[in-house]
């Protein structure tokens, strides 16, 4: 019965360890407070005939308000299409529940800069927005995975089907972009 229980003491305290371990975030204490942020999570990503597209995801908690970091990273041989937020931009969530979720931009006018990859010989444009929760929005996200992202741009809407499983040619990894916020809304509370 001892050999039994210290198993489970065992078990349980490597779960806990490894809950804590999915949580790596950077803290930075400026004037202004604490602010919290999670690593950069690959949540969409196409690759087809020398262009790829990339969207990311990370969260960041300042003066316990938390925010979506929206990325979108283009590569190409061409001039990949520059998009825009506004103040108008959202971004919509369907859950697998049925319930969809609206993310608003905090950000003013904001557009794609292109950039260029010397090693790679090839252009960039890199686009990055601030959005915020809606209240009972972080539960929702917290109960139930992703199954549709809908981006509202500044001229253009773009749908991204999510997978349970990306397994990405460029970076070599496994993602879960279904679970982004089952797995991280608890790295940021």
């Amino acid at each position: 019965m001892k050999k039994y229980l210290l198993m489970l003491l065992l078990a349980s305290g490597l779960t806990a360890q490894a809950q804590q371990d999915d949580c790596n975030f950077t803290v930075v204490t400026t004037d202004t407070g604490e602010t919290k942020s999670t690593p950069e999570y690959l949540m969409h990503e196409k690759v087809f005939n020398g262009t790829s597209s990339f969207v990311f995801f990370s969260m960041t908690l300042h003066d316990d308000i938390p925010v979506l970091n929206f990325q979108l990273l283009a590569k190409s041989d061409d001039f990949p299409k520059a998009y825009c937020f506004t103040k108008k931009s959202r971004i919509h969530l369907q859950l697998t529940n049925g319930k969809v979720i609206t993310l608003y931009c905090i950000d003013e006018d904001a557009c794609s800069q292109l950039l260029y990859d010397e090693a790679e010989k090839k252009n960039l444009r890199m686009l990055n927005g601030h959005f915020l929760f809606t209240k009972g929005s972080i539960e929702d996200l917290e109960a139930s995975p992703i199954l549709f992202m809908r981006v509202l741009y500044s001229a253009e809407t773009v749908d991204y089907p999510l997978r349970s499983n990306l397994e990405s040619e460029t970076m070599g990894k496994n993602y879960k972009p279904d679970s982004y916020f089952i797995q991280y809304l608890k790295c940021i509370k």
